[in-house]
């Protein structure tokens, strides 16, 4: 896995709504198609640059995420390539109606992209935290559903999407996260899972800002001899169904790791398929059913367990037991 960063390194400093906006902007000058939304919101997507390079591309709405939505179909139904950035935990619930049907029931050619999600805003609390969006936005007939782990997957996602004609909601976090891949230098496919380092023990699987969290347990598992599989699902749907099955059958015991609820999100979407096809142990760890705690990333991580040493300890008592 010459492509996977197993050890941490030099701290990433560039966020993937920074490589958003970069990629955009370099093919916007190129594709006058391609068109940004946002509900006030270009300072916090780092959308600046776009707007002032490209400023007949970019369109302002202010905070009305419904029209926002409605809009950005409109333009897809023109032959546009509307891109629509506005924080997850907004998007995802205020124009919830408009997803469903301007979007994804009319198949219009739109990608929704939910910054700051997850438990992002970590200190503004529940009003701010987005872990039940993928629940429901999976839940939506006709809408993929996509999270990179790290600043590389970012890049060749937006491009891939770029030429990408159907609806997606999109979801990456606020702050930069530390890289999983080395380079770019590795096969991106939408809807296929990336088998990120091989092992026969059980596999973590993760999303998202998560994957960087599963890559850190399973290096220090290996160091005592427990080979971990690591499966990245960037895309929740459509989902990568054989390569779960695959790592059901192959390594029998399985945990998920997510930044959202624990119902709805990416547990709930591995459970539905070992259930059907080849049940094994699962632990789905995530957001209990509760108003998450308020506080930075990093203690509302540490507060649920999404961290290297609790997946270590889950991961030892799969095992035992």
């Amino acid at each position: 896995m010459k492509n996977v960063a197993l050890k941490r390194t030099t701290p990433n400093k560039i966020a993937n709504r920074q490589v958003i906006s970069d990629v955009l902007l370099e093919l916007g000058k190129n594709d006058h198609d391609i068109l940004v939304l946002t509900s006030d919101s270009r300072g916090s997507a780092s959308l600046v640059q776009f707007g002032k390079e490209l400023p007949k591309q970019m369109v302002e709405v202010g905070i009305a995420e419904q029209n926002l939505v409605g809009m950005a179909s409109g333009l897809a139904h023109s032959g546009k390539k509307p891109f629509v950035a506005s924080p997850a935990c907004f998007l995802s619930m205020r124009s919830i109606e408009q997803i469903k049907v301007d979007v994804a029931y009319s198949q219009t050619n739109v990608k929704l992209i939910g910054i700051s999600g997850g438990v992002s805003y970590g200190a503004l609390g529940m009003s701010h935290h987005s872990v039940q969006d993928l629940a429901v936005t999976r839940a939506i007939p006709g809408l993929a559903v996509m999270m990179p782990a790290d600043r590389h997957e970012t890049k060749k996602m937006i491009e891939a999407l770029v030429e990408y004609d159907q609806p997606v909601y999109l979801r990456i976090g606020r702050n930069p996260v530390e890289d999983c891949y080395l380079s770019e230098d590795y096969e991106f496919e939408i809807g296929k899972a990336v088998k990120m380092i091989e092992g026969q023990a059980l596999t973590l699987i993760a999303s998202g800002e998560t994957v960087r969290i599963a890559l850190d347990a399973a290096w220090a598992l290996k160091q005592e001899g427990i080979q971990c599989r690591v499966l990245n699902i960037h895309t929740l749907k459509p989902l990568d169904k054989e390569a779960i099955i695959n790592a059901a059958k192959e390594t029998g015991n399985i945990i998920s790791i997510e930044e959202h609820s624990i119902y709805g999100g990416l547990g709930a979407a591995v459970a539905e398929i070992i259930s059907q096809n080849c049940p094994v142990p699962l632990k789905i760890i995530g957001i209990p059913d509760e108003p998450a705690i308020a506080g930075k990333t990093a203690e509302v991580f540490n507060h649920y367990g999404l961290s290297a040493e609790n997946i270590i300890k889950v991961a030892k008592q799969l095992l035992a037991n």
